[in-house]
């Protein structure tokens, strides 16, 4: 029952730490506005959860955490920190090589959040089907 509840589970648990993840490097991205030489840079949010994903599927017995205060086989944030950033396409030169546009990077953030929350609601009702099956 365990793994069955895990499979349906896991996908949207990997993609809540991609995108929670994501949201670290948009607000680092935010933050360095004004800090010459920066470069923009996002997650591809595809070859992220596909990381994700796949460390998991590959992941053997001899890896198992022992105990809930070790680290994963994904490392201490996780399958997307395994995922190189991409840097982001300069929008407008700047004088001092700073790539960052804060109001794509706010609507990037913002839309972010928005799927955030959405598997959120995903994980949420699934809880909510299980717990209906259960109780009838």
């Amino acid at each position: 029952m365990t793994h069955a509840i895990d499979r349906l589970l896991h996908p949207h648990q990997a993609a809540l730490g991609v995108r929670s993840y994501r949201s670290q490097v948009l607000a680092s991205n935010i933050a360095n506005a004004d800090t010459p030489g920066f470069q923009a840079r996002d997650v591809d949010f595809k070859a992220a959860l596909s990381a994700a994903l796949g460390a998991r599927a590959q992941a053997s017995p001899l890896l198992a955490r022992t105990s809930q205060r070790h680290m994963g086989a994904g490392g201490a944030t996780g399958a997307a920190s395994i995922t190189p950033l991409i840097y982001r396409s300069v929008t407008q030169a700047s004088i001092d090589n700073n790539s960052v546009d804060v109001n794509v990077e706010r609507a990037q953030f913002a839309d972010n959040a928005m799927r955030y929350e959405a598997s959120l609601t995903f994980i949420n009702s699934k809880i909510k089907g299980l717990l209906a099956a259960i109780q009838t």
